[in-house]
């Protein structure tokens, strides 16, 4: 029986878990700090208001708020599962009794540290604008605003160590160095992971020659690292996502359930390896992390005349790159010299044990829930230390150590062969450029898509049916603290239009005028299968009055539409949550009477400026969505900057939800005719 559960144990385990939950549910006394994605909230409401020392208490309150969460969770994980230990005697109750004690211990724990805050959800957009160091910008803005350089100083250093591309930010930095009051000390990371941060201040002594100075700084990131790595794995015991179940419909066995969970939350410790080792903002790992520690050490620890200790740190990097040549070679010299041979260190034996361990579990959940899981390159050996020194055992020197940002030689999985040059379709749209004329690839440059009179309808419409950050989540600005986005989809407009609240025929035009550009999009570029709606989008960006003073930020930043874009590694990853099923993207312009936001192509670096295009009404961009066309908008100085912004797919599975309703809206009131004799005559259902 051991390692089986019988019905009977199961139905106990059901009833000690509703017990045990009810016992531990959260006191309605309690009287919990605020939600950190509130005070996020009230901040960015405090800076449209021009409230500066309102944001900056709210936004510091945010992030203090955010880091105990977070370390609560981390505390209250790791203090159960000491309290409740799995031993070495399993049986029908043992496991569940277990799980069922550490449950109850981490509810009570985490209610106790944060209370109800712990029943709070903070949405998933939140959770990425922390993520990508997004308050700092908004903090640099507010103090700069309160004349507190020093303080602008740091937030803006610390937005830009994960925001490297960021060039304004880089400018910014520059001018506070010049600012009275702000010292060097003043350019502090205040989110820098103290594993990294050690491990890079021990590199520099080590290039310096400070071997002495390097060991104790190498063996200090050596613990961090370990202790990171728990407090990696500990946040990933929270809910996970069960991508494409229906839970209403959810019908899996108890085994069945178990397993899937698991095997997620397995999964997210796993890559505990990859993010120790990616830097803020990156999407790519340092290359040979881990495994760079023991190298440096044992060399460090040669210099110092310490050879027991660099025996034990090359052996300790053999684990990890068995038959390493050049590492064997200095694991005989050491033993020579020794006279005896030695051990690699326990706790990363353990470490590379577990992994595996993790690496087979893996493959059985991943095969029990229908999925494909393919072991990540954790450790690729071409990462390694820049040394030119050898060690006197005729060695031929040392693998060089090449970080992902160096690599120049990356490049982009070679993309199918396509055309374009096709007709236009309507006789009134002109050429303007084609890829060759805008230095790129699956790119044009097209005007008189749309006429001025439809140019100033579908302004008006715009101006009567946005609204702030409508298609951002709510967010009143997405990308850039310095403007108000507004925006409204294809259902909504017909939606307005129908209530009476707009008129129909400008709901109607909008509705027309996208399916103009999908048709010109799919002809030009000869494309032999349906062009689908993926996202469309009625959009304005108002420069925010008061806020553009010495502003050097971009309005969009530099980005591809269905890849992840790694300036650094000169690549772009397709792979969520990137929206990998975009093929093309086009903008069609309503005006061009305002100051800035020009539309930029620029190379993978994200730097490198190809083509610019000034938005015009009736002017039209269109290009692949791939890695081949990074795209972003100039910052928006004055006035408004309002333009139709679509999204095309050729794998019908993701056509755009709002516009399948959309064209049955359409073919309703079409039948009904409720247009009269107005309107373009165009099938919104004409797959060519």
């Amino acid at each position: 029986m051991d390692g089986k559960f019988s019905p009977a144990a199961i139905f106990s385990v059901v009833v000690l878990l509703l017990l045990l939950l009810l016992a531990t549910a959260p006191s309605s006394s309690s009287a919990p700090p605020e939600p950190y994605d509130l005070l996020y909230d009230t901040a960015v409401r405090a800076f449209y208001n021009s409230d500066y020392a309102a944001v900056a208490r709210h936004m510091e309150g945010a992030l203090r708020a955010c880091k105990e969460v977070r370390s609560s969770r981390v505390r209250c994980r790791l203090r159960c599962q000491d309290q409740h230990p799995f031993d070495a005697t399993f049986s029908d109750l043992r496991f569940p009794d277990v799980v069922l004690r550490r449950a109850a211990c981490m509810n009570a724990c985490i209610e106790e540290r944060i209370g109800t805050q712990s029943m709070h959800k903070v949405g998933e957009d939140v959770v990425q604008d922390f993520h990508r160091r997004i308050p700092y910008n908004y903090l640099q803005l507010a103090y700069r605003k309160l004349e507190q350089p020093d303080q602008a100083a740091a937030a803006a250093h610390t937005y830009f160590q994960a925001n490297p591309e960021h060039v304004e930010m880089g400018q910014n930095l520059e001018q506070y160095k010049d600012q009275p009051g702000v010292e060097e000390e003043h350019f502090v990371d205040r989110e820098a992971r103290p594993h990294q941060r050690s491990f890079a201040a021990a590199v520099g002594l080590y290039d310096e020659g400070d071997h002495r100075g390097a060991i104790a700084l190498f063996e200090e990131a050596l613990v961090q690292y370990y202790e990171a790595d728990s407090e990696c794995r500990a946040l990933c015991q929270w809910p996970q996502r069960f991508d494409g179940h229906d839970h209403l419909r959810y019908r899996y066995s108890l085994y069945e359930i178990i397993s899937d969970h698991f095997t997620q939350v397995l999964h997210c410790e796993h890559e505990c390896v990859r993010d120790l080792a990616t830097r803020p903002g990156r999407l790519s790992p340092m290359e040979n992390y881990l495994p760079q520690h023991y190298d440096y050490l044992q060399f460090a620890y040669f210099h110092e005349d310490r050879l027991e200790e660099a025996l034990q740190c090359s052996l300790t990097y053999l684990l990890f790159h068995q038959g390493e040549e050049s590492m064997t070679d200095n694991v005989h010299y050491y033993r020579e010299m020794l006279g005896h041979d030695g051990q690699p260190r326990e706790e990363a034996a353990w470490y590379l044990r577990r992994h595996k361990q993790e690496l087979e579990l893996l493959l059985i959940g991943s095969e029990t829930m229908g999925v494909e899981f393919t072991e990540g390159n954790y450790w690729s050996s071409t990462g390694g230390r820049e040394d030119s020194n050898r060690i006197p055992s005729g060695t031929d020197g040392w693998m060089e150590y090449v970080p992902i940002s160096e690599k120049k030689n990356v490049v982009v999985a070679a993309q199918q062969q396509l055309k374009e040059g096709g007709p236009l379709v309507y006789e009134d749209v002109q050429l303007v450029q084609n890829s060759a004329a805008l230095n790129g690839t699956q790119r044009v440059l097209l005007d008189r898509v749309i006429s001025e009179e439809e140019c100033s309808d579908l302004r008006r419409l715009a101006h009567a049916v946005t609204m702030a950050g409508d298609g951002y989540r709510g967010r009143m600005s997405p990308h850039t603290p310095n403007e108000k986005f507004e925006g409204a989809t294809v259902l909504k407009t017909l939606q307005f239009g129908y209530e009476g609240r707009v008129p129909m025929g400008s709901a109607r035009l909008f509705y027309d005028v996208s399916e103009r550009a999908r048709r010109v999009i799919e002809s030009y570029f000869l494309l032999n299968s349906t062009l689908h709606f993926s996202y469309t989008h009625l959009v304005c960006r108002t420069a925010i009055t008061g806020q553009q003073d010495h502003r050097n930020d971009l309005s969009h930043p530099i980005h591809a539409d269905n890849c992840l874009l790694d300036p650094e590694a000169n690549e772009c990853w397709k792979e969520p949550p990137a929206y990998t099923y975009r093929d093309f993207s086009a903008l069609l312009y309503l005006n061009g009477d305002f100051e800035g936001g020009e539309f930029i192509f620029t190379e993978m670096d994200a730097k490198t400026v190809t083509a610019s295009v000034k938005p015009l009404c009736g002017r039209m961009v269109g290009f692949s969505s791939g890695g081949e066309n990074p795209h972003g908008v100039k910052a928006v100085t004055s006035g408004q900057r309002c333009a139709v912004a679509l999204w095309f797919t050729l794998d019908p599975l993701f056509r755009e939800l709002e516009r399948l309703q959309a064209d049955e809206v359409i073919q309703a009131l079409d039948t009904q005719s409720v247009w009269g004799g107005g309107g373009l005559n165009i099938n919104p259902k004409d797959e060519l």
